[in-house]
């Protein structure tokens, strides 16, 4: 079973828009926690924005 998020900082967790997986708020994303839509550099490297096409 996948763990639960939950609030931290007072920020909410959010859903990841490549894998669908709730993650939560980090330290590093304080700034921009508005903007960040993925999880981790694979799911932002496996979103359909950063596929080159040929």
């Amino acid at each position: 079973m996948a763990p639960v998020p939950r609030t931290k900082n007072g920020f909410e967790p959010k859903e990841c828009a490549v894998c669908q997986r709730p993650f939560e708020w980090r330290k590093k994303w304080a700034r921009d926690w508005e903007s960040v839509k993925y999880c981790s550099q694979a799911c932002r490297d496996r979103s359909p924005k950063s596929r080159k096409v040929s």
